[in-house]
């Protein structure tokens, strides 16, 4: 399920985040909110690390993917997306 370029945020803190590219509609969403965080790679999402610092944006855009596509993970617990 996990698609994502080597490099991240290393703290305990860092959150993964993970795109199912099967399941991506390639709407760009993500891109648009969290450009630090998602690109656009052969018409579907694909986060630019497989970690990131904690921040707003990245939960947005899982919330906001129409194909709920995008998972969001602290340490074992699935933060996003949010119910």
């Amino acid at each position: 399920m996990t698609d994502a370029t080597a490099g991240a945020a290393a703290g305990p803190e860092a959150w993964r985040v993970a795109v199912d590219r099967s399941a991506c509609i390639g709407s760009g969403i993500c891109a648009a909110l969290a450009p630090e965080s998602f690109r656009l790679e052969d018409e579907r999402s694909r986060p630019r690390r497989d970690t990131t610092e904690p921040g707003e944006a990245v939960l947005d855009a899982a919330d906001s993917c129409p194909a709920a596509a995008i998972t969001v993970t602290e340490g074992t617990e699935v933060i996003g997306p949010r119910p």
